[in-house]
């Protein structure tokens, strides 16, 4: 019985060791300040006046910063079609409340 459980644990170690997709900490480290820098530039926009530009903006680095995470961190990547899809779903119906609330305000008039 042993024999069976080292030969399953060393299996397991070897495929560790083949991992293709763990990328490096530095990746990480370079993801983490994109994303902060561009969280400095949401942030900016209240003190800086864009005019209509502002609420696009907002609304394309929100996008980036939403498939960067959750195809980096949350390794979305390399799951199942069917997650990926699902936080698609969930970003489309979060973009279509956004839009009809700004439509509501009558902002792009």
């Amino acid at each position: 019985m042993s024999t069976v459980t080292e030969h399953a644990e060393h299996e397991h170690i070897g495929h560790a060791e083949h991992e293709p997709h763990i990328p490096s900490d530095m990746y990480f480290i370079k993801v983490a300040l994109i994303l902060a820098g561009l969280t400095a530039l949401e942030t900016s926009t209240y003190w800086i006046d864009l005019g209509g530009f502002a609420t696009p903006a907002l609304i394309i680095m929100m996008t980036i910063k939403f498939f960067m995470i959750i195809l980096i961190f949350m390794h979305l990547k390399f799951d199942n079609k069917l997650f990926s899809v699902m936080f698609y779903i969930g970003l489309g119906l979060a973009l279509f409340v956004y839009c009809v609330a700004l439509a509501t305000f009558q902002f792009f008039d």
